[in-house]
């Protein structure tokens, strides 16, 4: 079992603490935040509590860190957990700056811990079989993918809630949701080399945006074309199209709370097949992946060359919404 401190104890991360409340891998045992409710709201969950960052480094239990703050703290906290010898599990997304990942990416080598990213749709069983088949070849040349992942969710949220700032959260429906379907694109499409992106403000009286349009493009040649909305009511679809075939994969619900997938797949020649996937506990799929990696067994399935691919993205689309132009990854 590894022992772990949830650093963050807000929404999410008294999410992964509930999920992780029925693990046989992975085990919170301290929840650190500065807030006085966050702390009480953990201890209902069984954590001891503290309101110190430096409280997680020195606990001799703990052996992991999972990070849930906000995104500029990521690479200083990273690199001051690896310094201390703990393994690291960070929200999405890892950093917004390239080289801040750069030096949090040298400091988890030095210290040879684990890091483990926030990316639990990987771990979606229709994802996991799309990744399959396309790596098999059975849709061919992979062409193009159009993904969407919209809530409306932040619209509970303060206006002074840091998920809303251009500061903390610079492009909001990037660094809320379609960070995620990014990320599925670089585990299919390779490498991305430039994007070009379209921010706006519709609905809502969000800093940072309510509205975003990304086209990435891949060195293979093949596009992203990715949706992200946070004042919608909530869609998710993610799907691939190869010279084939394609899938796609439907979200029924949110996957904080997933009721499941419609899956539909298209092959050249033959009838569509169409079926459902009952939930599946991916967030907690994604923790015990870094857990065993952490405890020497098989390795963490999102690679540093795909994070590192990932915050070239982001930080591409982020100049990317703010010059109007397209911008090389």
């Amino acid at each position: 079992m590894l022992k772990a401190a949830i650093v963050g104890l807000g929404w999410w991360g008294q999410t992964l603490a509930r999920v992780m409340q029925d693990s046989s891998v992975i085990s919170p045992v301290l929840g650190i935040d500065p807030d006085d409710k966050a702390r009480a709201a953990a201890e209902t969950l069984g954590l001891r509590t503290g309101a110190r960052f430096e409280d997680a480094l020195e606990a001799a239990d703990v052996q992991a860190i999972i990070l849930c703050t906000p995104h500029k703290q990521h690479a200083a906290q990273i690199i001051a957990a690896a310094a201390a010898g703990k393994h690291v599990f960070c929200e999405k997304p890892l950093c917004t700056d390239p080289d801040e990942a750069e030096t949090a990416f040298a400091a988890i080598a030095k210290a040879g811990v684990t890091l483990g990213i926030g990316h639990e749709r990987r771990f979606e069983p229709a994802i996991v079989e799309m990744r399959e088949r396309a790596q098999r070849g059975e849709f061919g040349t992979l062409l193009a993918i159009e993904g969407n992942f919209s809530q409306n969710k932040f619209l509970k949220l303060p206006a002074d809630n840091w998920r809303l700032s251009p500061v903390h959260a610079p492009v909001g429906p990037l660094s809320a949701t379609g960070i995620h379907l990014v990320d599925l694109s670089i585990s299919l499409l390779g490498k991305p080399i430039e994007t070009w992106a379209r921010l706006a403000t519709r609905a809502t009286h969000f800093g940072n945006g309510d509205t975003l349009s990304v086209t990435l493009g891949f060195e293979s040649g093949a596009t992203a074309s990715i949706t992200a909305i946070l004042t919608t009511p909530f869609a998710g679809r993610f799907a691939v199209f190869g010279s084939q075939g394609w899938m796609e994969v439907r979200d029924r619900t949110h996957p904080e709370n997933s009721t499941g997938w419609d899956v539909t797949r298209v092959m050249r020649d033959s009838e569509p097949q169409t079926r459902f996937d009952a939930p599946h506990m991916a967030v907690r799929d994604n923790l015990e992946a870094f857990a065993r990696a952490a405890q020497g067994g098989a390795a963490y399935p999102v690679t540093i060359e795909e994070m590192r691919a990932n915050v070239r993205a982001f930080a591409a689309i982020s100049r990317s919404a703010l010059s109007g132009r397209i911008e090389k990854v």
